[in-house]
């Protein structure tokens, strides 16, 4: 007794102190990645600008950089979101949602757009495209991760083994398709199935951004519920929280968020991975009022400084979503070997 009186007071001196060490280099990744983002935006913007300050010409150059700068900030928030939420959902932090099949599935509906249509697909462009595009993704992750995580069936390996086997469908037909197409019809699909900051459509940026926005707000709202969730379905459950409602509405708001992020710029498999990684090591707690702020600075930090490098030292712009994914691929695989399937 008298060794237990004598520990209380150590260890109640030693709680604020290492609260204190951990807070300290979350401010700082905070600071920093807001920095990094801020400088390279406005690189981007009028770094390397042919036409004087001052000028009109100069501020014409800007903003057409600043559609760049703005699909950039939208894949980033919904990215970064979609990930840090599919982890809550799944209790797993090397899962993402691009992995179990949604690639598979943007590549099936672009070579099928293509397949139908030949070269006028060109021309079926617009919001409606994109609307039926994320609400045929949205219906599919929602059936799949709905069915196989509100359930009893919840299990990540059958997870697993569903969406590689759903990929592997989706893109046995794509190939089968895709070698029916001509060579200018197969070209017309290659540059729809690069990720590509370029494929971005200006026209349907602002109700792109509006429904992240609004998706942002409502998970905000939210964010004491994402922490309890968190816990696992059985802590969950016994603090109240109903487990199957709230991982069926999280589950449509990653759909929705990956939806948005695909159809404007294309597939990217590792990118969230990437930007959820860094945050987790900065951040030591599941509290996603601290996780969501920083996971999409990172992003935005990440995105906006590969896509300035890339433009105005390498002048290859149209890679950015190459490194990034080369970048995240090698982390993914380096956090399996560490950790495994955890």
């Amino acid at each position: 007794m008298v060794e237990l009186r004598a520990a209380a007071p150590a260890e109640q001196g030693r709680i604020p102190r290492a609260a204190t060490r951990t807070r300290h280099p979350r401010r700082l990744a905070i600071i920093i990645a807001g920095a990094a983002a801020l400088v390279f935006s406005v690189g981007i913007l009028v770094w390397d600008n042919p036409v004087p300050y001052g000028q009109p010409g100069f501020w014409i150059i800007v903003e057409s950089r600043s559609v760049a700068v703005a699909t950039i900030a939208l894949v980033a928030v919904c990215q970064a979101m979609a990930t840090v939420l599919f982890h809550t959902a799944t209790g797993n932090r090397i899962l993402t949602p691009s992995i179990l099949g949604f690639d598979a599935l943007y590549t099936l509906m672009q070579t099928s757009l293509v397949f139908v249509f030949g070269m006028t697909a060109t021309q079926v462009e617009g919001p409606l495209k994109i609307v039926v595009q994320s609400l045929a993704m949205m219906a599919f992750a929602t059936l799949l991760y709905g069915w196989l995580f509100s359930g009893r069936r919840q299990n990540l390996h059958v997870l697993l083994l569903v969406g590689v086997v759903l990929g592997v469908g989706f893109g046995s037909v794509s190939t089968f398709m895709q070698r029916m197409l001509t060579p200018s019809e197969f070209d017309v699909l290659a540059s729809r199935l690069h990720g590509s900051i370029g494929n971005a459509n200006p026209d349907v940026l602002p109700w792109a951004a509006l429904i992240v926005a609004g998706l942002a707000v409502f998970v905000w709202s939210r964010r004491h519920r994402l922490d309890v969730l968190a816990l696992g379905r059985d802590a969950s459950l016994n603090l109240g929280l109903g487990y199957r409602r709230e991982v069926v509405a999280l589950l449509v708001i990653v759909a929705a968020l990956i939806a948005i992020s695909t159809t404007m710029i294309g597939p990217m498999t590792f990118f969230g991975f990437l930007v959820a990684t860094l945050t987790y090591q900065f951040v030591r707690t599941d509290r996603h009022g601290e996780v969501l702020p920083l996971a999409i600075l990172v992003g935005l930090a990440a995105l906006t400084g590969a896509y300035f490098v890339m433009q105005h030292v390498f002048y290859a712009a149209g890679l950015v979503t190459v490194v990034i994914e080369f970048v995240g691929g090698i982390a993914f695989l380096v956090v399996i070997l560490r950790k495994g399937l955890r």
